[in-house]
Protein backbone atom coordinates (compact mmCIF):
# COMPACT_ATOMS: atom_id res chain seq x y z
CA UNK A 1 0.00 0.00 0.00
CA UNK A 2 3.14 2.23 -0.05
CA UNK A 3 2.07 3.49 -3.57
CA UNK A 4 -1.15 3.94 -2.91
CA UNK A 5 -2.62 7.48 -2.32
CA UNK A 6 -6.00 8.50 -1.03
CA UNK A 7 -7.25 11.81 -2.08
CA UNK A 8 -10.09 12.98 0.08
CA UNK A 9 -12.11 16.74 -0.64
CA UNK A 10 -13.30 18.65 2.29
CA UNK A 11 -15.60 21.07 2.83
CA UNK A 12 -17.20 21.16 6.58
CA UNK A 13 -16.80 17.75 7.08
CA UNK A 14 -14.54 18.50 10.85
CA UNK A 15 -17.68 15.59 12.03
CA UNK A 16 -16.77 13.17 9.78
CA UNK A 17 -12.72 13.45 9.23
CA UNK A 18 -11.15 12.10 12.25
CA UNK A 19 -13.26 9.02 11.88
CA UNK A 20 -12.11 8.15 7.95
CA UNK A 21 -8.70 8.79 8.78
CA UNK A 22 -8.11 7.21 11.21
CA UNK A 23 -10.60 4.32 9.94
CA UNK A 24 -7.88 3.94 6.86
CA UNK A 25 -5.02 4.19 8.55
CA UNK A 26 -5.25 1.64 11.38
CA UNK A 27 -7.06 -1.17 8.09
CA UNK A 28 -3.37 -0.16 5.89
CA UNK A 29 -0.87 1.24 7.99
CA UNK A 30 1.29 2.06 4.95
CA UNK A 31 -1.20 4.12 3.01
CA UNK A 32 -1.07 7.27 1.97
CA UNK A 33 -3.85 9.83 2.12
CA UNK A 34 -4.18 13.84 1.24
CA UNK A 35 -7.27 16.11 2.39
CA UNK A 36 -7.93 18.69 0.06
CA UNK A 37 -9.94 21.08 1.61
CA UNK A 38 -11.36 24.11 0.68
CA UNK A 39 -11.01 26.51 3.46
CA UNK A 40 -14.07 25.34 5.50
CA UNK A 41 -15.98 26.68 7.68
CA UNK A 42 -15.84 24.42 10.36
CA UNK A 43 -12.38 24.81 10.35
CA UNK A 44 -12.12 20.64 9.09
CA UNK A 45 -8.73 21.50 7.95
CA UNK A 46 -7.63 22.25 11.66
CA UNK A 47 -8.13 18.68 12.66
CA UNK A 48 -6.51 17.64 9.83
CA UNK A 49 -3.37 19.59 10.67
CA UNK A 50 -3.47 18.17 14.58
CA UNK A 51 -3.66 14.75 13.33
CA UNK A 52 -0.80 15.42 10.57
CA UNK A 53 1.49 15.36 14.33
CA UNK A 54 0.50 12.22 14.66
CA UNK A 55 0.39 10.42 11.44
CA UNK A 56 3.47 12.93 9.81
CA UNK A 57 4.61 10.40 7.16
CA UNK A 58 1.23 8.99 6.04
CA UNK A 59 -1.35 12.63 6.44
CA UNK A 60 -1.23 15.48 3.86
CA UNK A 61 -3.04 18.70 4.00
CA UNK A 62 -3.48 21.14 0.71
CA UNK A 63 -5.47 23.85 1.65
CA UNK A 64 -7.02 26.44 -0.88
CA UNK A 65 -8.38 29.62 -0.28
CA UNK A 66 -12.11 29.15 -0.89
CA UNK A 67 -14.74 26.89 -2.03
CA UNK A 68 -14.32 25.66 -5.92
CA UNK A 69 -15.67 22.21 -6.37
CA UNK A 70 -15.59 18.51 -5.94
CA UNK A 71 -14.07 18.01 -9.78
CA UNK A 72 -11.71 21.03 -9.37
CA UNK A 73 -10.34 19.17 -5.81
CA UNK A 74 -9.63 16.21 -7.36
CA UNK A 75 -7.69 17.97 -10.18
CA UNK A 76 -5.20 19.64 -7.75
CA UNK A 77 -4.70 16.46 -6.15
CA UNK A 78 -4.31 14.41 -8.71
CA UNK A 79 -1.35 16.43 -9.70
CA UNK A 80 -0.41 16.83 -6.34
CA UNK A 81 -0.15 12.45 -6.47
CA UNK A 82 1.78 12.67 -9.78
CA UNK A 83 4.54 15.39 -8.72
CA UNK A 84 4.83 13.09 -5.45
CA UNK A 85 5.23 9.88 -7.79
CA UNK A 86 2.04 7.42 -6.39
CA UNK A 87 0.73 5.16 -8.72
CA UNK A 88 -2.21 3.91 -7.51
CA UNK A 89 -4.63 7.16 -6.78
CA UNK A 90 -8.07 6.61 -5.19
CA UNK A 91 -10.81 9.06 -5.00
CA UNK A 92 -12.61 8.71 -1.50
CA UNK A 93 -15.55 10.87 0.26
CA UNK A 94 -14.85 12.26 3.34
CA UNK A 95 -18.53 11.39 5.05
CA UNK A 96 -18.23 7.52 5.70
CA UNK A 97 -19.99 6.68 2.96
CA UNK A 98 -17.23 4.65 1.78
CA UNK A 99 -15.79 2.03 3.37
CA UNK A 100 -12.27 2.00 4.12
CA UNK A 101 -12.49 -2.24 4.14
CA UNK A 102 -12.98 -2.14 0.14
CA UNK A 103 -10.02 -0.11 -0.70
CA UNK A 104 -8.27 -3.64 -1.10
CA UNK A 105 -10.79 -5.08 -2.86
CA UNK A 106 -11.10 -1.82 -5.48
CA UNK A 107 -7.09 -2.41 -5.86
CA UNK A 108 -7.19 -6.07 -6.67
CA UNK A 109 -8.28 -5.45 -10.52
CA UNK A 110 -5.64 -3.16 -10.98
CA UNK A 111 -2.89 -5.51 -9.08
CA UNK A 112 -4.05 -8.56 -10.01
CA UNK A 113 -5.70 -8.47 -13.68
CA UNK A 114 -4.08 -5.62 -15.69
CA UNK A 115 -7.22 -2.82 -14.71
CA UNK A 116 -6.51 0.58 -15.05
CA UNK A 117 -9.23 1.87 -13.59
CA UNK A 118 -11.68 0.20 -10.76
CA UNK A 119 -14.91 1.67 -9.25
CA UNK A 120 -16.49 0.61 -6.28
CA UNK A 121 -19.94 0.26 -7.57
CA UNK A 122 -23.51 0.74 -6.09
CA UNK A 123 -25.23 -0.79 -8.93
CA UNK A 124 -23.27 -3.65 -10.67
CA UNK A 125 -25.20 -6.30 -8.50
CA UNK A 126 -28.57 -4.55 -8.32
CA UNK A 127 -28.92 -1.32 -6.10
CA UNK A 128 -26.60 -1.52 -3.04
CA UNK A 129 -26.99 1.55 -1.34
CA UNK A 130 -28.21 1.97 2.57
CA UNK A 131 -30.29 5.25 4.40
CA UNK A 132 -31.12 6.85 0.99
CA UNK A 133 -34.65 8.32 0.64
CA UNK A 134 -36.32 6.26 -2.41
CA UNK A 135 -35.83 9.47 -4.47
CA UNK A 136 -32.88 9.92 -4.15
CA UNK A 137 -32.20 6.47 -5.59
CA UNK A 138 -34.36 6.58 -8.05
CA UNK A 139 -32.70 10.38 -9.34
CA UNK A 140 -29.28 8.69 -9.01
CA UNK A 141 -29.87 5.53 -10.98
CA UNK A 142 -31.78 7.00 -13.51
CA UNK A 143 -28.78 9.30 -13.91
CA UNK A 144 -26.86 6.49 -14.40
CA UNK A 145 -28.68 4.56 -16.72
CA UNK A 146 -28.89 8.29 -18.87
CA UNK A 147 -25.26 8.46 -18.81
CA UNK A 148 -24.81 4.53 -20.44
CA UNK A 149 -27.26 5.34 -23.44
CA UNK A 150 -25.97 9.38 -24.18
CA UNK A 151 -21.98 8.06 -24.29
CA UNK A 152 -22.47 4.21 -24.46
CA UNK A 153 -20.23 3.51 -21.94
CA UNK A 154 -20.96 -0.05 -20.43
CA UNK A 155 -20.28 1.08 -16.62
CA UNK A 156 -23.20 0.64 -14.31
CA UNK A 157 -22.35 3.48 -11.92
CA UNK A 158 -20.55 6.26 -14.03
CA UNK A 159 -21.53 8.84 -11.17
CA UNK A 160 -19.41 6.82 -8.71
CA UNK A 161 -16.84 9.04 -6.71
CA UNK A 162 -15.02 5.46 -4.96
CA UNK A 163 -12.47 4.98 -7.56
CA UNK A 164 -8.70 3.80 -8.13
CA UNK A 165 -6.67 5.60 -11.09
CA UNK A 166 -3.44 4.10 -12.01
CA UNK A 167 -1.05 7.02 -12.71
CA UNK A 168 -0.71 6.43 -16.27
CA UNK A 169 -4.51 7.29 -16.82
CA UNK A 170 -4.08 10.63 -14.69
CA UNK A 171 -0.66 10.98 -16.77
CA UNK A 172 -2.56 11.02 -20.14
CA UNK A 173 -5.52 13.06 -18.95
CA UNK A 174 -5.49 16.87 -19.87
CA UNK A 175 -6.20 17.84 -16.30
CA UNK A 176 -6.09 21.23 -16.83
CA UNK A 177 -9.18 20.91 -19.14
CA UNK A 178 -11.31 19.14 -16.86
CA UNK A 179 -14.20 21.10 -17.90
CA UNK A 180 -16.78 20.08 -14.82
CA UNK A 181 -16.99 20.12 -10.85
CA UNK A 182 -19.91 17.72 -9.29
CA UNK A 183 -21.84 14.36 -10.99
CA UNK A 184 -20.32 15.28 -13.87
CA UNK A 185 -16.57 15.15 -13.01
CA UNK A 186 -16.57 12.24 -12.06
CA UNK A 187 -18.90 11.62 -15.47
CA UNK A 188 -16.32 13.26 -17.56
CA UNK A 189 -13.51 11.44 -16.14
CA UNK A 190 -14.31 7.92 -16.89
CA UNK A 191 -15.84 9.05 -20.20
CA UNK A 192 -12.20 10.11 -21.40
CA UNK A 193 -10.44 7.53 -19.84
CA UNK A 194 -12.85 4.93 -21.97
CA UNK A 195 -12.39 6.92 -25.20
CA UNK A 196 -8.34 6.67 -24.66
CA UNK A 197 -9.61 2.66 -23.99
CA UNK A 198 -7.95 2.37 -20.81
CA UNK A 199 -9.75 -1.09 -18.99
CA UNK A 200 -12.68 -0.40 -16.48
CA UNK A 201 -13.20 -2.48 -13.52
CA UNK A 202 -16.51 -1.85 -11.44
CA UNK A 203 -16.65 -3.81 -8.04
CA UNK A 204 -19.43 -3.89 -6.36
CA UNK A 205 -19.39 -1.98 -2.67
CA UNK A 206 -22.82 -1.07 -0.53
CA UNK A 207 -22.59 2.58 -0.17
CA UNK A 208 -24.03 3.90 3.03
CA UNK A 209 -25.43 7.56 3.02
CA UNK A 210 -23.69 10.22 5.54
CA UNK A 211 -24.86 10.06 9.57
CA UNK A 212 -23.21 13.79 9.96
CA UNK A 213 -22.65 16.37 8.15
CA UNK A 214 -24.83 18.27 4.80
CA UNK A 215 -24.83 16.97 1.69
CA UNK A 216 -23.30 18.81 -1.26
CA UNK A 217 -25.96 17.62 -4.22
CA UNK A 218 -27.88 20.49 -5.00
CA UNK A 219 -30.01 21.15 -8.05
CA UNK A 220 -26.80 23.40 -10.61
CA UNK A 221 -24.88 20.04 -9.92
CA UNK A 222 -27.80 17.95 -11.56
CA UNK A 223 -28.38 19.93 -14.22
CA UNK A 224 -24.06 19.92 -14.91
CA UNK A 225 -24.36 16.17 -15.03
CA UNK A 226 -27.58 16.51 -17.24
CA UNK A 227 -26.34 19.28 -19.84
CA UNK A 228 -22.33 18.22 -19.74
CA UNK A 229 -23.18 14.35 -20.69
CA UNK A 230 -25.28 15.47 -23.65
CA UNK A 231 -22.54 18.04 -24.43
CA UNK A 232 -19.72 15.42 -24.24
CA UNK A 233 -21.05 13.02 -26.27
CA UNK A 234 -22.12 16.00 -29.06
CA UNK A 235 -18.57 16.90 -29.40
CA UNK A 236 -17.54 12.97 -29.50
CA UNK A 237 -19.86 13.15 -32.60
CA UNK A 238 -18.15 15.80 -34.45
CA UNK A 239 -14.62 15.31 -33.21
CA UNK A 240 -14.75 18.21 -31.02
CA UNK A 241 -11.71 18.16 -28.19
CA UNK A 242 -13.33 18.94 -24.81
Amino acid sequence: MKDVLIIIPTYNEIENIEKIIISTINLYPKIKILVVDDNSPDLTFKKVEELKLKFKDQLFLLKRQQKEGLGTAYVAGFKWALKNKFNYVFEMDADLSHNPMDIKRILEPILEKNYDISIGSRYINGINVVNWPLSRIILSYTASLFVQVITKMNIKDPTSGYICYKKSVLESIDLDNIKFTGYAFQIEMKYKSYLKNFKISEVPIIFTDRVNGVSKLNGSIISEAIFGVIGMRIKKIFNIKF
